[in-house]
């Protein structure tokens, strides 16, 4: 299965959905009306949202703690966070109007973007990719990977995007040297390399801490490369953004006073993931805050063309539009620029 017929179903689900969806149940968004201003006044009737995220891992926990911690609230936002198993479900349910905003990897909202779907990246908090390869032992080095075979959650996904650039990394072509194989969480794929259906997988953290408990081993650490990359942040609809930009604007604003609070009290980090990740180790907790937040966690996490550019030219291999068009027209930085401008990032450090 290769990318662009999953581009084409997925951007044909979405545009469908999305005509579809005009009568569903799902709360609608108020409608606020006005630019983005330096301060938004939050409504005397709270907005109602809905959100979601789409894998259980650390680089999620922005939207985690803007909920838990009560910001989305003090901004005169009502939401109502969810779960996908995958960033594909969470795009389809974006641009059908189910969500309002996912926390997902850019890659996935730009490729539906390029299919044609109603979705646009506002923030970026990570500008690489930071998933490991990791595989069993008798894989010791990167020469051993040929003719075997990677475990990833779902084709075009940035868990896909990360073994594809790691398998070009050390030079073979995914799917003709290395194999990609489905198998859906990251619970799943080191299960596929635990019975060796798959004899590495990209995993994230907690997963890597645990993984390496087990006995695999870390091939590559795809952060080092220092890719740009627009690896996870917020998006939403262009329709919602050009409606109701005071929504948007409002709705980031929470998540950076989260940025700011994760990045400035450990302990509320560590309780939001031992919350969501289920697990009270120690030391993957603390591989976890160290990872996501002190290292790649973006503090101002504008949207740029570096980190959306390094998508496009990934998707080019499978898709030749993606060489056609600027990166500019996936993103809007405005939003964060307004924040940015007006002071009010700055002011989370007082």
């Amino acid at each position: 299965m290769r990318l662009l017929p999953l581009l084409l179903a997925l951007s044909a689900l979405g545009l469908g959905a999305c005509a579809a969806g005009a009568g569903s149940s799902a709360p609608a968004v108020g409608a606020v009306a006005g630019q983005p201003a330096a301060s938004a006044a939050p409504s005397p009737t709270p907005v109602r949202l809905r959100a979601a995220y789409t894998s259980v891992s650390g680089v999620m926990a922005p939207l985690w703690v803007a909920q838990d911690s009560g910001l989305f609230a003090r901004e005169g936002l009502d939401v109502e966070v969810s779960a996908f198993p995958s960033g594909n479900e969470g795009i389809q349910a974006l641009m059908a109007g189910e969500v309002d905003f996912l926390q997902i990897a850019g890659s996935t909202t730009v490729a539906a973007a390029l299919g044609g779907g109603d979705a646009l990246v506002v923030a970026t908090t990570v500008r690489t990719i930071i998933q490991s390869l990791l595989a069993r032992p008798e894989i010791v080095q990167p020469a051993d990977l040929q003719g075997k075979a990677v475990g990833i959650s779902r084709r075009g996904t940035s868990i896909d995007t990360a073994a594809r650039v790691a398998i070009r990394h050390f030079g073979f072509e995914p799917d003709r040297d290395v194999a990609i194989v489905q198998a859906g969480s990251m619970t799943n794929i080191v299960g596929a390399m635990e019975s060796d259906r798959v004899q590495a997988g990209i995993l994230s953290y907690p997963q890597v801490t645990m993984a390496k408990r087990m006995g695999l081993h870390e091939l590559l650490d795809l952060g080092s490369l220092g890719i740009p990359y627009a690896a996870t942040g917020v998006s939403t609809r262009r329709s919602l953004a050009a409606q109701q930009p005071d929504v948007v604007e409002r709705y980031l604003r929470a998540e950076l006073a989260a940025i700011h609070r994760l990045r400035t009290n450990k302990a509320l980090a560590l309780s939001v993931f031992r919350d969501y990740l289920r697990t009270d180790d120690p030391e993957v907790l603390d591989d976890t805050y160290e990872v996501y937040v002190l290292k790649y966690l973006e503090s101002v996490p504008y949207p740029d063309d570096a980190s959306v550019q390094g998508v496009l030219d990934e998707l080019a291999t499978e898709v030749p539009r993606a060489r056609e068009v600027s990166p500019s027209e996936f993103y809007d930085a405005r939003f964060v620029r307004a924040l940015d401008e007006s002071g009010y990032i700055r002011s989370l450090e007082q």
